[in-house]
């Protein structure tokens, strides 16, 4: 597949719930997220071309005491997840507020899964 992506993901280690808002039914968790567009790891398929009101919600951060917020989104795809019992979602936001930006972008930026090694001190090993 193509990557045409217009900016990067950030995989997150919060899994937040994700609702149909109107629908009434959970879809899934979060698997990442952009301000354009988010995947969610869920346990059914979604049609490609679904329009819905996707309602996320939002993990503790230290600045914002928003809880959740509602996007209008669009299925972009549907695809297997590596675990045969889930489907990964590709969702694209059709509007979001600056407000909600600004959440999102704290999202990613608390809850980014590094894959970056910490430099812990040398420590010799307790084996001779």
């Amino acid at each position: 597949m193509q990557e045409r992506r217009k900016q990067d993901r950030k995989n997150l280690i919060a899994y937040s719930q994700v609702f149909d808002l109107y629908g009434g039914m959970m879809l899934g968790y979060l698997g990442d997220l952009t301000p354009l567009g988010a995947m969610v790891i869920g346990e059914k398929p979604v049609a490609v071309g679904t329009e819905l009101t996707l309602q996320l919600v939002v993990p503790a951060l230290e600045q914002e005491t928003v809880r959740r917020i509602s996007i209008p989104a669009r299925v972009a795809w549907c695809e297997s997840d590596v675990s045969p019992n889930f489907h990964d979602i590709g969702f694209e936001f059709k509007q979001v507020t600056e407000e909600q930006k600004k959440v999102i972008e704290a999202i990613m930026k608390s809850y980014e899964f590094s894959h970056e090694v910490p430099k812990y001190p040398y420590r010799p090993s307790a084996r001779r």
